[in-house]
């Protein structure tokens, strides 16, 4: 059979449009795709929250594609290995409470069960800004990344969400947002940002899953990004915190939402 370049053409059109006219409006829309943001989106979508995630670069992953230092593995402490095992990653132990797995296996397993869960990805979309209700974040301002690398004047559309999950990273790109441009503190002992501290991995894995929490009315952190708001120290390549994070988020908005899953 003939295959026409105009088809093709309208296919990606008018099954992007679906995608994205469906996701206007959402339960969740996740800011970050890292392993916080991808295990958020997983536990959402599989409750059946409609979610929807934005990354600005054109792969999906964060950090641990690389794992440390481009040595692709990563490693990931006991507490967390449940998950690892949800998703189907093997993973290998180490020494007693370290497990090593692929950092690409790690990935994709990851992008490929919360897609099958229901999440909607969007890559190349960045946010610039925050959608907001008097004392609460009500959704985002996106636009293409590259309109944003090119520095072009193109005005952003905008989406609803429920609750918004800052997995941002080191950056914390959606709650500096909140920080520099609505009235209120946010939900740290200082009121604003702290920034990240130094690498202490045991405290940082820790502190990962204890700072993720609701940082302003409607805004979640998770992840890196918990820690940079609350200042927390980094851990480097051990993912185990970051996974734990993204459940844990999912799982409080999901109470919020009345359902757990």
């Amino acid at each position: 059979m003939a295959l026409d370049e105009i088809v093709i053409t309208r296919a990606i059109i008018d099954r992007y449009h679906e995608k994205l006219t469906d996701k206007l409006e959402t339960d969740v829309a996740i800011v970050g795709g890292g392993p916080s943001g991808l295990v958020a989106g997983y536990y959402l979508a599989g409750a059946g929250k409609k979610v929807s995630l934005y990354e600005r670069k054109l792969t999906i992953g964060g950090g641990m594609w690389g794992g440390g230092m481009l040595f692709n593995e990563i490693v990931v402490q006991s507490e967390a290995v449940p998950v690892l095992e949800e998703f189907g990653i093997r993973h290998r132990l180490y020494q007693e409470n370290y497990y090593t797995a692929d950092g690409i296996e790690a990935v994709a397993s990851l992008t490929s069960g919360a897609l099958k869960a229901g999440l909607t990805i969007f890559n190349c979309v960045t946010v610039e800004d925050v959608v907001m209700r008097p004392e609460r974040v009500e959704g985002l301002v996106i636009n293409w990344a590259p309109v944003e690398m090119a520095g072009l004047h193109v005005d952003p559309l905008t989406v609803r969400a429920r609750y918004v999950i800052d997995a941002t990273g080191h950056d914390t790109d959606i709650v500096r947002m909140v920080e520099n441009k609505t009235p209120g503190r946010l939900n740290t002992s200082t009121g604003g940002i702290m920034g990240q501290k130094a690498m202490w991995a045991e405290k940082a894995e820790t502190d990962t899953t204890q700072n993720t929490k609701e940082i302003f009315p409607g805004l979640y952190v998770a992840g890196m990004a918990a820690n940079a708001t609350a200042g927390g120290p980094r851990m480097g390549p051990i993912f185990g915190g970051m996974l734990l994070s993204g459940q844990k988020a999912a799982n409080n908005i999901l109470k919020r939402l009345g359902q757990t899953s």
